[in-house]
């Protein structure tokens, strides 16, 4: 019983978020268009947090790859080099 008294909390939790991240948006969209033309606005900040949560997947991305994205490069590089030696001879 307690199982599916938890699998109904997290239904109603996943039905209700995106309406309270609706009603977020709505207030910043607001917040943007009154500030657009001071100098320290509010859409420039938004814009930089925008781009600073975009970058951050693909940082640990490559943090969790690195060592299989190194040995790739290593292996695309010595596959190139030996080309690019006989056109140039």
């Amino acid at each position: 019983m307690k199982k599916y008294g938890f699998i109904l909390l997290v239904i109603a939790l996943l039905i209700l978020v995106p309406s309270l991240g609706e009603a977020q948006c709505s207030m910043c969209k607001a917040a943007v268009q009154s500030s657009m033309d001071q100098e320290n606005s509010v859409a420039r900040g938004i814009n930089k947090g925008i781009l600073y949560l975009m970058a951050v997947p693909y940082l640990l991305l490559a943090f969790i790859f690195r060592k299989q994205i190194a040995s790739l490069w290593k292996t695309l590089r010595s596959k190139s080099t030996p080309a690019a030696e006989s056109t140039e001879e």
